[in-house]
């Protein structure tokens, strides 16, 4: 059955390939999302085996196709990009954690859930959310909560980015920067980055997401400064601990979350710009064609695999005071980046 899973993914994703061809106002794959989430609501039940199948599809293809991408990239322009974001990554990353810290005592949220919701929002959704919570040890319905109130405003502004930026006339550079910046995980941003690169005619656009690996990597200091930050709560509160734990827990902490498939993409990055993948024939496509291809096909197929998780009924049925806190820190995150697209637009275009 987890074959079925992967396999109907891959059916879906053809679909959304097809239909994205034929018009140029919703990308492929946030067609794919859409499928798996319809798919997903009007089948009564999937077994266990499906949904391993849909999630497998979810995160390693979108891993493989944002690698992939890299091909289609220079390595000049990856790092450029990434370092003229980061001042805007970290001042986000700060008023994530800040909205959600001082919102989340108001709204009477937990501690945990509060942690995790800024962190969810700051760096990237879901896979922040699982990283950070073993850390502070976070019950399982704090980590429901905040799952729930950042998919919940990440797929809406994957949805409505791309038109609202199309309608104020951002340019591809203004829009790279607040889709990579203010869109949570780096499924949404992909699937906001097509639909945006379909409005403009340009089916080669890869800023948002450029924009957003960098970002992904503020993980590795964000569960280093919490494992360091909560061993040291705990010797406060009286559990012993050493040194030596604490140097064993940070290194850890290091390996498990280390995003090495931005590595692998920063690599292809730099065999391209050496190699110039756009002059490697093969038959009647250039190598670089061939990987612009299946990078999007991968990542159709992995949109696929996320709509899998959308269950209408649970969106609001995870608890209303973390989704209210999820809103109001997703809404100083986009507030916080247009701001910075339109002050500083002479310094990223």
């Amino acid at each position: 059955m987890k074959i079925l899973g992967i396999l109907t993914c891959f059916i879906l994703a053809l679909g959304a390939a097809y239909l994205a061809d034929i018009q140029s106002m919703i990308g492929g794959p946030m067609i794919g999302l859409i499928m798996g989430m319809l798919l997903v609501n009007i089948i009564p039940v999937l077994s266990a085996e499906f949904k391993a199948g849909t999630a497998f599809v979810s995160r390693k293809f979108l891993m493989l196709g944002i690698v992939l991408a890299g091909g289609t990239l220079s390595f000049t322009q990856v790092v450029g990009e990434g370092v003229k974001a980061l001042p805007l990554i970290v001042v986000n990353l700060v008023i994530a954690l800040g909205v959600a810290g001082i919102v989340g005592k108001k709204l009477r949220v937990s501690r945990e859930a509060g942690i995790l919701v800024g962190c969810g929002t700051g760096i990237c959704g879901g896979t922040a959310i699982a990283t950070i919570a073993p850390i502070i040890k976070a019950k399982e319905e704090d980590i429901a909560y905040a799952m729930t109130a950042i998919f919940l405003f990440d797929v809406l502004a994957a949805f409505c980015f791309p038109y609202l930026a199309n309608s104020i006339r951002l340019s591809d550079a203004q829009f790279g920067f607040l889709a990579g910046t203010a869109i949570n995980d780096t499924s949404s941003v992909t699937a906001a980055q097509a639909t945006f690169g379909a409005l403009i005619g340009n089916s080669d656009y890869a800023l948002p997401v450029t924009i957003k690996l960098t970002r992904t990597t503020m993980l590795i200091v964000l569960a280093v400064a919490f494992t360091i930050f909560e061993v040291r709560r705990l010797r406060l509160a009286g559990v012993q601990g050493d040194g030596l734990e604490q140097k064993i827990s940070v290194g850890a902490t290091i390996m498990q979350v280390f995003p090495w498939f931005v590595v692998y993409f920063l690599l292809m990055t730099l065999a391209n710009t050496i190699f110039h993948f756009s002059e490697i024939s093969l038959g009647s496509f250039t190598l670089a064609k061939a990987l612009s291809k299946a990078y999007k096909f991968f990542i159709t197929m992995a949109l696929a695999g996320v709509g899998f998780k959308v269950k209408f009924k649970d969106l609001f049925t995870k608890g209303a005071r973390p989704i209210i806190l999820g809103g109001c820190t997703w809404l100083c995150l986009a507030a916080s980046s247009l701001a910075f697209v339109f002050l500083f637009q002479s310094f990223i275009e």
